[in-house]
């Protein structure tokens, strides 16, 4: 689409702008490729954060940029205006993330990516042949194929079987959220607060015990240099006692930085049941299950082994939903019933 309506490449753009490009100009000022879009889908700057310590030097005689792992990144939030938010930031890396590859036969699933097994949390396979009616597709375990059905056991569920019982979950859940909105509100809001509050005070406290730990650290080393300028400790011995605790404060740094960025995404993620009803409500008649719905209101679905000991073979799927995770059983109760009742009245 860049390339059909004649969109300029972000290095022609900067020379046209009379800012230094790195690189050389292509022949064709429009021909974009998949990585320079991938990157640009993967910027949080459009989010209006400010991204630090993205890549580094060996040494300052290196001119070799490298990259950082993204854990290593320093991210000041709302620094500027965005351009994109949040949500659909957000929703973006999800979907690259479970990106659907096509099977050999060509065909792919829109369930590729996100179906888990219940019992060991890897991903399931989807299975197909060109001999295969759209009935016989089916997902299996990763892990059962990969190292036996002793470490997890061998079970599948066939495609269509999990899209009608997933589409039938949702259609019932976005019903009974138009329905009785204040309801859900009110009783996911009392367990995700519950919740939400654990997390948070733990935390919280284990960033306090590691600020005093640093703290700690300090006068630890400040005792420790003047028993060496006192002759107490020779210089080796100095050494080595500075370097563990560099060491141990360089950790405590970087552990401090992730849980500072954990309790700052916590915090934001606090209204995300009314992220999740926004959502909902874009779906007033939901009739097919497609990949952009899928991935809009389904962050996991996770298939349990089959139990046949009553004659019949029966299945729990088991659905994480996007912003708010899994129901509690409570909820899922209430609205079985009310679309039981609904479905009598």
């Amino acid at each position: 689409m860049l390339k059909e309506d004649h969109v300029l490449t972000p290095t022609v753009y900067q020379d046209r702008q009379k800012r230094k490009v790195r690189c050389a100009l292509p022949e064709n000022p429009y021909n974009w490729n998949g990585s320079t879009v991938a990157a640009i889908l993967e910027r949080m700057e459009y989010c209006g954060h400010t991204v630090n310590f993205k890549t580094h030097r060996q040494s300052y005689k290196i001119k070799k940029i490298i990259e950082n792992p993204p854990e290593q990144w320093k991210i000041f939030r709302n620094t500027h205006e965005a351009i994109v938010d949040e949500d659909t930031f957000q929703r973006v890396q999800e979907l690259r993330r479970n990106k659907r590859r096509p099977a050999r036969t060509g065909k792919s699933n829109l369930f590729s990516g996100a179906a888990y097994c219940a019992d060991c949390e890897e991903k399931m396979y989807y299975c197909t042949s060109r001999n295969f009616e759209e009935r016989q597709d089916h997902f299996v375990c990763s892990t059962s194929r990969k190292k036996g059905k002793d470490v997890c056991g061998t079970h599948f569920i066939r495609a269509v079987v999990l899209e009608k019982g997933v589409l039938k979950f949702l259609q019932i859940l976005l019903w009974y959220i138009s329905d009785c909105e204040d309801l859900f509100r009110d009783k996911l809001g009392a367990k995700r607060k519950e919740d939400f509050k654990k997390e948070l005070a733990a935390k919280r406290r284990q960033l306090t015990q590691a600020q005093r730990r640093m703290e700690e650290l300090d006068r630890l080393f400040k005792r420790l240099y003047e028993d060496k300028i006192s002759g107490k400790i020779n210089d080796s011995r100095f050494e080595k006692l500075s370097a563990d605790y560099e060491n141990e404060q360089a950790e405590l740094t970087e552990k401090m930085q992730l849980l500072e960025q954990e309790i700052t995404q916590q915090e934001e993620e606090a209204d995300s049941i009314e992220q999740f009803i926004l959502r909902a409500k874009k779906y007033p008649n939901l009739q097919e299950l497609t990949p952009a719905v899928l991935h809009d209101l389904v962050n996991r679905v996770y298939v349990s082994a089959p139990d046949k000991s009553s004659g019949q073979r029966v299945q729990d799927v088991h659905i994480s939903l996007a912003c708010i995770g899994f129901l509690p059983e409570s909820i899922i109760a209430e609205m079985l019933t009310h679309a039981a009742k609904s479905r009598t009245a």
